[in-house]
């Protein structure tokens, strides 16, 4: 006899509780979405991060296979499969939501959803286009990286979107010349050492450049955080750091920041996106305080790059943009005594980083490094998933102390759940053989 978990989303959250609940003898069914497992691994982290996306790639593959667990890709909750009668009619011992989180945070400006692919760019998007475009098989929406594009953020994924951006343009305007540049080479030596080598600054280039609009300071952006209870001179030290990152990103990839900017609305001419109406702010006892200032940059196109969030599920409840949790740090819903949530769902952030209790302990190098801003570009930033696994440990630990206090299924319950598993598998092609599997749909390069 045995406890049957479902777990919604195959990726670093995800594959963690599954390896983890499968070593203490459950039979665990991984629902995931996609067809490869990665999550934000493989669409949000831009495809510059070769060493620390095969890491986690393999991480994710060694816990999805072990014995126990049960993959099933394409397979969407909400769409393909009901909630509500997941966690109930299927017979599940419980449910582990391990969704991560894929919308973009709307930009705060009335009306600005109408102007979706008419100037107007959301972070996930753009990225998922950046990590796949040279694929074959890739279909989603095509974006072109222009000069002159304007960012609102102001946190490491920010950061990532104006270095696509620097990046692209810089290459177009080299190619221009004559002069053929990869991607990677120009990322990890960064701009102006590229340019030198052939005799040019980034002036000669004409390029106005990216600008990433913040709405608070320098020195506040969450590039690294402070511990906890940190003394007033800790926290001065990490203000200052977050300075020289900063700093140095914007040296490497010739980006501009606009601190103390919000952004107030959008200037439009002919249906499309021209520019930002933005308001200067200043910070009161940590909190922002919008100021009757305000400015105007006219931009080839606007990025927004404010957040992630989860997407709603329909049978889950919401509160705000969050699902409507009782329990925060088990991720608890009203109504699903069953339910468990882990990972980016719980935490409402996106970026590998930042989602992580852990990164407040991150060093400055090691942000450094994440940021490709040493010599050797990125060498080394694979380190960063180490230990990257404390905090869904404990969720899981949770989720185990719930089935331990439950009586373990029925032979006969056991078969019935995973009979329909095997049907879902056997629907979406897939023949439980999970090497074979990522190997059927592995990407290919275009022609």
């Amino acid at each position: 006899m045995s406890h049957v978990v479902a777990v919604i989303g195959g990726a670093t959250a995800g594959a963690e509780v599954a390896g983890r609940l499968a070593e203490r003898g459950a039979q665990v069914v991984v629902f995931e979405m996609n067809a490869r497992p990665y999550g934000k691994i493989e669409d949000g982290l831009p495809r510059w991060h070769e060493a620390l996306r095969n890491k986690e790639y393999a991480t994710i593959g060694e816990k999805l296979s072990r014995a126990g667990v049960h993959f099933v890709p394409h397979t969407k909750i909400g769409r393909d499969l009901d909630f509500k009668a997941l966690t109930s009619e299927w017979g599940f011992s419980s449910v582990v939501l391990a969704c991560g989180a894929w919308r973009d945070r709307p930009l705060p400006i009335e009306g600005a959803e109408a102007y979706v692919d008419k100037g107007l760019i959301y972070q996930n998007p753009f990225i998922v286009w950046f990590n796949h475009a040279e694929e074959a098989g890739y279909d989603g929406p095509v974006f072109e990286p222009q000069d002159g594009t304007l960012v609102v953020g102001g946190g490491l994924a920010s950061i990532d979107v104006a270095k696509v951006c620097m990046l692209e343009t810089t290459r177009a305007k080299l190619a221009e010349r004559g002069i053929a540049v990869e991607l990677l080479e120009l990322e990890v030596k960064g701009i102006p050492k590229i340019l030198a080598r052939h005799d040019l600054t980034y002036e000669d280039l004409g390029l106005e450049g990216c600008t990433i609009f913040y709405r608070r300071r320098v020195e506040d952006m969450p590039l690294m955080e402070a511990p906890e209870g940190a003394s007033p001179e800790r926290v001065a030290k990490v203000a200052k750091g977050r300075e020289r990152i900063l700093a140095k990103a914007m040296d490497k990839y010739r980006f501009t920041l606009e601190p103390c900017s919000s952004p107030d609305g959008l200037l439009t001419e002919d249906g499309k996106v021209v520019g930002l109406r933005l308001r200067r702010t200043k910070i009161e006892n940590g909190r922002v305080v919008p100021l009757d200032e305000t400015y105007e940059r006219r931009g080839a196109c606007v990025i927004s790059s404010i957040g992630s969030i989860p997407e709603p599920v329909p049978g889950i409840p919401m509160k705000g943009e969050l699902f409507a949790f009782t329990d925060w740090d088990a991720g608890r819903l009203p109504d699903f005594p069953t339910v468990f949530s882990v990972g980016n769902i719980v935490t409402g952030k996106g970026n590998i980083v930042a989602s992580r209790k852990h990164a407040r302990k991150v060093s400055e190098e090691t942000i450094e490094r994440f940021l490709g801003l040493g010599e050797d570009g990125h060498a080394g930033e694979e380190a960063m998933a180490d230990g990257a696994n404390a905090e869904i440990a404990a969720q899981t630990e949770q989720v185990a102390e719930f089935l331990a206090s439950e009586p373990p299924l029925a032979p006969e319950r056991v078969e019935a759940i995973l009979s329909r598993v095997r049907e879902r598998q056997a629907a979406v092609g897939y023949g439980g053989d999970y090497a074979a599997w990522l190997e059927k749909v592995a990407p290919t390069p275009a022609s």
